[in-house]
């Protein structure tokens, strides 16, 4: 069984990315690693080749300036480094930029590989996830978050990067997956306020049409409220990752949450109630199928 790594990047030291992290996580259990880093205006390229010359490919890309609506620049970044994949590797595991793999799982995502390697109905291997949100010590906890998403593929270029690259699909149709007792730690929202709001407007200029200069001025006059922008927290209770040790100790900057402030209409409310009282998320969106 050989398996190959993937991501994207692009300008991961202005955006304070933990892309080292999120690699060197996923690389004890990877034969190797391809890289599509976006042309960037910092020293990007430099610092995913200062991981590990010998495992990891760099494939230079230029992002698509047209595609500024919904996310789907970074569905094309993925794929861009997907499609750079030898056809010598079995299963391909997908990480982001800030997405980063416990080691104390790397063992059952082996084991789910190899035992599920014959198995050709399975297309890919299913994660939990936990979004973290301000600071390293508190947790998304409402359906405003995924619960699940898949992040080990077969290696068959049929299958493209969805939408956003949140997930992925076959022919347009849905993966038949299975669940991996394994998660991905998401820190997409753990950054200094001023680099959150950079990132913020940024990642809009891909949603919603607008210009790079434009949302880059925008953040330049103010930091992220992280006090204002959560529907539910709480308190993350258990431990992170050892490659993100350095990081948690640069932690500069306090955020003041109220992990009893439920911040949602009416509706959601209703539905956030209805689960933690039953433990069912209701009219849960799933981009997969389960396979028993």
């Amino acid at each position: 069984m050989k398996v190959c790594g993937f991501t994207f990047i692009r300008n991961a030291e202005k955006y304070d990315f933990p892309i080292v992290e999120a690699i060197t996580s996923a690389l004890p259990i990877c034969d190797h690693f391809v890289v599509a880093v976006g042309k960037s205006e910092d020293k990007t390229r430099k610092i995913i080749e200062e991981i590990d010359r010998d495992k990891i490919t760099v494939v230079d890309t230029v992002w698509d300036e047209n595609l500024r609506e919904g996310g789907v620049v970074y569905a094309d970044e993925t794929n861009k480094a997907f499609d750079a994949i030898g056809d010598e590797y079995d299963w391909c595991f997908y990480i982001q930029g800030d997405e980063v793999v416990h080691e104390k799982h790397l063992l059952a995502i082996k084991k789910a590989m190899k035992t599920n390697l014959d198995r050709k109905e399975v297309e890919g291997l299913l994660f939990r996830y936990r979004h973290f949100y301000g600071t390293y010590d508190y947790v998304g906890d409402c359906r405003h978050w995924y619960r699940n998403e898949i992040r080990v593929i077969r290696n068959d270029k049929s299958i493209r990067s969805y939408k956003d690259a949140q997930g992925f699909r076959k022919n347009g149709e849905k993966l038949k997956v299975v669940p991996v007792d394994a998660e991905i730690y998401h820190y997409g929202w753990v950054r200094h306020p001023k680099f959150m709001q950079e990132k913020v407007d940024s990642v809009k200029a891909f949603y919603h049409g607008i210009s790079e200069e434009e949302a880059q001025k925008k953040a330049s006059e103010q930091e992220f409220n992280y006090g204002t922008e959560y529907d539910a927290l709480i308190r993350f209770e258990g431990t992170h990752p050892k490659i993100m040790q350095g990081r948690i100790k640069r932690l500069n900057w306090d955020v003041n949450v109220d992990t009893d402030k439920i911040q949602m209409k009416f509706k959601y409310r209703l539905l956030y109630r209805i689960e933690k009282l039953f433990g069912v998320r209701l009219f849960e969106y799933r981009n997969y199928e389960l396979l028993k």
